[in-house]
């Protein structure tokens, strides 16, 4: 780009140009072609000028010399128009002859431009998106005699350069070309993009064409049979399942074909994976038109004839996922994933995204080229549910980037029974992705046409600069919410004109039959192939021996296993000394040249020691040789979450930045014989989009560890709805397994409510059938066993891992480099302290309140009390309990110490599986803080004696 592109003062130029000046450009003193980039910027210059002719550049000098041609005195305008009466062109009224002609001529192409911009900026106001025809704002600056524009101006001829072809052409013909390109079926919002390129890009795909492409007959028939696909399916299934839910894609139907062009177009891009995710609505007709799910599957659900398939578990029809395989028609082959997802609607986005990311990992597709993602939305969850603006902020991100994702917004115009006016305080329900540097193209649905010109161009643009693009499909709902719901409560004038609206299907062919594009035997064939082909998948959905297909479970977790947990592997997570040293060393000494912050150094030299066996491991340095072998041994590596690089608690230091230039070194990369395999983001200050990203990868890639941390443990609960309807329950729901390790600080330190707990208490509410793993670990070693043993076990479930933070530095939270090259994990730690023939108590607790216990019974000098630690809270290790409690007398009794309040913690979870006694032989008291609705008090003091009363009331002290 020359420099001159940049500079203010450069002669007049056509607005957004796609041909940048070049050095030698001058202004245009032909009068049809004069153009400016701004008239407020002329008219600055001209001030300029008139109070120092010197003052502006030779060229522009020049310019209003030639326009002045000696007069001092430039009054009036030559324009009456309520468009800048201020302007300083008004003045010049009383130049001579040619001149003022040319002036005035200079003028209108000044207003012209100012016109056309305000077009490309506004022309999307007016634009016919809308198939319900609701009444649009009629914004002033599109209309033409805002400029001085009236119906003598018409033939008057201007330049053209921004259209291309001819030089010139009339203002009645530009103002019908930009009416057709910004205001027909398609309106675009692409101005609001910083970048010229971009933007000259995509207005120069748009104006050339107005905005319209050209089919051929096939594939105006190849639209027409993917409506009658769309229109028909939906029928059939409302004629023989009167009344059930299907959640009816009626009134978009034009979804099937945009869906169909856009993985023809993807193919023919070179892409050969996609992976969808959606929402219920429309479904059912995806599955069955795009996705090439049986009819006579979807049909079988319908019937509900193998229930005791489902006891207990599964879900229903409209959440389910699916993968196949399309071939376009120029023969590429296009693998499709469709996500399963809730009811919570645009929860999926990250999580399908997370998938294709692990999927592109997984083909060494790091230029992100050769796979893409298609996010379908609704308009009313779009605008509402933040978890799409924080899938947005995603997109560019270096650690989160999938190569640009297509955003198709099925537009029913109201949600559920709420209207646009009550459920967005802005225009569109796109107007949050105005946030990215992306084109936004709002088009009517009932124009199928239009919806293929959008789909081009924005596939052309994702696959050209690799970034998201949105198309928000304006259509509307023929039924209510559900097939049960009247609409008509509170839409009645909605309704009125969707009831006497006929199908995109039938205006469609209405239309190619009036161009003799068909014929009406031709249409009727495709709707009697049609007809057939359900009426047969249906008769096979209803035989009593129907051949339903099963998970196979395959692909890239055909190695693996869930189920109970009697089913998991056991594994040996001990390594050798010499490689342990290896490792330490490895991510503890940079590279020479790079300069360590100074306080770092020492901990550097501290974790070499730890390595060489010379001192005990902490926490940080343990976690670090746990990643670090686990990578040296060839596992794929991805932590993610707020500052996890350095660690919230400056206890990580995963990731170096040299103190003189900033350079960034990560030691455990060092270790990789692919260095591109390990990685840790820091991730935006989300969790929610960013959790359902990282669980959404962990099932697409069970070769490693995918670790998400909260930056501190209470906040995982801004995520509740990837852990409630993905994490605890795909398995049950979907048979979808995830090896995820969700690391959420937890611990009671006087930090108030919202720096205490990570709600253990929830993730055990939701625990059960072995679907995910719950540990506290109180030991560096026990973290480094439990890590591994994550990874190297086929068995694979969600691991949740209550991590501490003043343990980080304890003095006693140690490990002695023997405990890492032997021993495992143990789910169970007993105590070795006290003698079991004189315990006359025994303390069962879990997590940081042990070392609490262990001090004050060293200082009481109880050594006829048991202290035992449960490490893993679930699946609870009942037969490791039993074994650990068996070498005490069985009328010792047992006592829960926990730090939560009573209604929180482990306490709920241990009453409800043990009642009064454990194993009925031990009785079992639970000593907490008192009934809570708040996890902890805001003061420090109030904490430190509700802590000393927990530990008195554990240890009897008076």
């Amino acid at each position: 780009m020359s420099s001159q592109s940049h500079n203010p003062a450069a002669a007049p130029q056509f607005l957004d140009s796609p041909v940048e000046p070049s050095g030698e450009h001058k202004p245009r003193r032909s009068t049809s072609q004069l153009s400016t980039q701004s008239l407020a910027f002329i008219e600055q210059q001209y001030a300029d000028y008139l109070h120092d002719r010197n003052a502006v550049s030779p060229d522009w000098r020049d310019y209003f010399d030639d326009i002045h041609a000696g007069h001092e005195d430039v009054t009036a305008a030559v324009l009456q128009t309520p468009f800048r009466h201020d302007s300083i062109f008004h003045r010049q009224a009383k130049l001579a002859g040619g001149q003022a002609a040319s002036s005035e001529t200079a003028i209108l192409q000044e207003r012209l431009d100012q016109l056309i911009r305000n077009y490309r900026v506004r022309g999307h106001i007016i634009a016919q998106i809308d198939p319900l025809h609701a009444k649009r704002p009629e914004p002033p600056e599109l209309d033409p005699a805002f400029y001085g524009f009236t119906d003598e101006h018409m033939g008057m001829e201007f330049s053209t350069q921004w259209f291309g072809g001819a030089e010139c052409r009339t203002l009645g013909d530009m103002l019908q070309w930009l009416q057709m390109t910004y205001c027909r079926s398609i309106g675009v919002q692409f101005m609001h993009i910083d970048s010229l390129q971009v933007r000259s890009w995509l207005r120069d795909r748009m104006e050339r064409s107005g905005n319209r492409i050209r089919l051929s007959r096939d594939e105006q028939i190849r639209i027409l049979t993917r409506l009658s696909d769309a229109v028909m399916f939906e029928e059939f299934i409302q004629k023989k399942y009167v009344g059930a839910k299907s959640f009816s894609l009626e009134g978009a139907e034009s979804l099937i074909p945009l869906l169909d062009m856009a993985i023809e177009r993807a193919g023919e891009q070179g892409i050969d994976l996609v992976v969808m995710g959606m929402a219920h609505r429309g479904r059912l007709n995806v599955l069955a038109n795009i996705m090439g799910k049986r009819p006579s599957r979807i049909f079988r659900e319908f019937e509900d004839k193998d229930p005791e398939l489902q006891m207990g578990r599964g879900d229903v029809k409209y959440h389910l996922g699916y993968s196949s395989d399309w071939t376009t028609t120029t023969g590429k082959d296009v693998h499709l994933t469709l996500c399963f997802n809730p009811s919570h609607l645009e929860f999926v986005n990250p999580v399908a995204l997370g998938r294709l990311r692990a999927k592109q990992d997984h083909r060494e597709d790091y230029e992100r080229r050769r796979s893409m993602g298609i996010l379908i939305h609704g308009d009313a969850a779009f605008a509402g549910e933040g978890v799409a603006q924080e899938t947005l902020n995603l997109s560019e991100l270096s650690g989160y980037r999938t190569g640009g994702t297509l955003h198709i917004i099925v537009n029913n115009q109201v949600g559920f029974t709420t209207s646009p006016s009550e459920g967005r305080s802005c225009t569109y329900a796109t107007d949050v992705a105005r946030m990215l540097q992306i084109p936004i193209f709002h088009v009517n649905g009932e124009d199928p046409e239009a919806v293929a010109q959008v789909v081009q161009l924005a596939m052309e643009f994702r696959d050209k600069f690799q970034r998201d693009v949105i198309i928000d499909m304006y259509c509307f709902r023929r039924r209510g919410h559900n097939e049960g719901d009247e609409p008509a409560f509170t839409q009645p004038t909605m309704y009125q004109m969707i009831r006497k609206r006929k199908t995109v299907f039938e205006n469609y062919l209405a239309s190619m039959l009036k161009l003799e594009g068909l014929t009406r035997e031709e249409a009727n064939e495709i709707v009697e192939r049609r007809t057939q082909i359900l009426e047969e998948e249906l008769e096979e959905a209803r035989k009593d021996k129907f051949a339903a297909l099963t998970d196979s479970g395959g692909g890239t977790w055909k190695d693996f296993f869930g189920g109970p947990v009697a089913n998991a592997d056991d594994v040996d997570t001990a390594i050798e000394a010499a490689e342990l040293q290896r490792v330490v060393d490895t991510v503890s000494t940079p590279p020479k040249g790079f300069t360590p912050h100074p306080r770092l150094v020492r901990i550097l030299q501290q974790r070499r020691q730890m390595g060489a066996g010379e001192q005990p491991f902490d926490w940080g340095t343990a976690e670090l040789a746990a990643l670090g072998s686990l990578v040296a041994e060839g596992f794929q590596l991805r932590f993610s979450g707020q500052d996890v690089r350095r660690g919230t608690f400056s206890h990580r230091h995963a990731a170096l930045h040299d103190a003189k230039d900033g350079r960034v070194w990560m030691g455990v990369q060092d270790l990789a014989a692919r260095p591109e395999l390990v990685e840790f983001h820091n991730s935006p200050l989300s969790e929610i989009g960013v959790l359902g990203f990282e669980y959404g990868y962990s099932l697409d890639r069970p070769h490693g560890i995918t670790l998400w941390e909260a930056q501190f443990g209470d906040f995982v609960n801004v995520a509740q709805v990837i852990i409630d309807q993905f994490i605890s329950s795909a398995e049950d729901k979907w048979k979808r397994l995830s090896g995820l390790v969700m690391l959420l600080p937890h611990g009671f330190e006087g930090q108030g409510p919202e720096h205490s707990s990570a709600r253990l208490e929830r993730f055990l509410t939701l625990a059960a059938e072995d679907n995910m793993q719950i540990v506290a670990p109180t030991t560096p070693a026990q973290h480094f066993h439990l890590l591994r043993r994550q990874s190297l076990r086929k068995w694979k479930k969600p691991l949740v891992v209550m991590t501490p933070k003043s343990l980080l530095r304890h003095k006693e939270a140690v490990s002695p480099a023997s405990e890492f090259t032997s021993g495992h994990f143990q789910e169970v730690i007993a105590d070795d302290l006290a003698n079991p023939e004189g315990v006359k108590r025994i303390l069962l607790c879990s997590g940081k309140i042990f070392y609490e216990l262990h001090s004050v019974r060293k200082e009481s000098g109880r050594d006829d009390v048991a202290i035992l630690r449960v490490e893993q809270l679930y699946p609870f290790p009942e037969a490791e309990l039993r074994q650990k409690l068996s070498v005490y007398g069985k009328d010792v009794p047992v006592f829960w110490v926990q730090e939560e309040p009573r209604n929180m913690g482990a306490w709920p979870s241990i009453r409800i599986r043990f009642g009064d006694s454990v194993f009925d032989t031990h009785q079992l008291t639970g000593i907490t803080r008192v009934e809570s609705a708040s996890p902890a008090t805001g003061s420090g003091t109030s904490h430190k004696i509700e802590q000393q009363a927990i530990l008195k009331e554990a240890l009897e002290i008076s």
